[in-house]
């Protein structure tokens, strides 16, 4: 399975306080220790969202030892394009999408990979477009 994996489960992931195990973070856990069964991807803002958010050097450090291993998805000008299609219908739909998560749903439909986040707003956007949110039991 091909899995885009968002900052919300990253960012879980990797806090050292992060409280019992979530079935994305224990899914994403899976993933990076099998890589022949999964492919994990992402893109800059998300790595850029996760480093603005840890100042711990050791945290720091682990999160871009796994992260230099996973492709980066690079949206172009179509994507953006897109990305402002998808917000702009799921608003008039009465869903909240941010910017940032308009473009994260954009590129998991292009390339057609499954969403890995505890974000429910990717959840209500997924009833307005083909973005595929991954649930337990996947």
């Amino acid at each position: 399975m091909i899995l885009f994996v968002d900052t919300s489960v990253w960012s879980l992931a990797f806090r050292r306080d992060a409280g019992p195990d979530r079935p994305e973070t224990a899914r994403l856990r899976s993933a990076i220790g099998d890589p022949s069964r999964d492919t994990i991807l992402t893109t800059g803002i998300v790595l850029q969202e996760l480093l603005q958010g840890f100042a711990g050097p050791r945290q720091r450090a682990a999160l871009l030892g796994v992260l230099s291993a996973v492709p980066l998805l690079v949206p172009g000008r179509p994507s953006h394009v897109r990305a402002a299609e998808l917000r702009n219908r799921c608003r008039r739909a009465g869903v909240q999408l941010g910017t940032i998560d308009a473009l994260i749903a954009q590129l998991c439909v292009e390339h057609a990979v499954m969403l890995l986040t505890t974000d429910m707003d990717f959840t209500h956007a997924s009833r307005h477009c083909p973005l595929m949110v991954w649930r337990p039991g996947h």
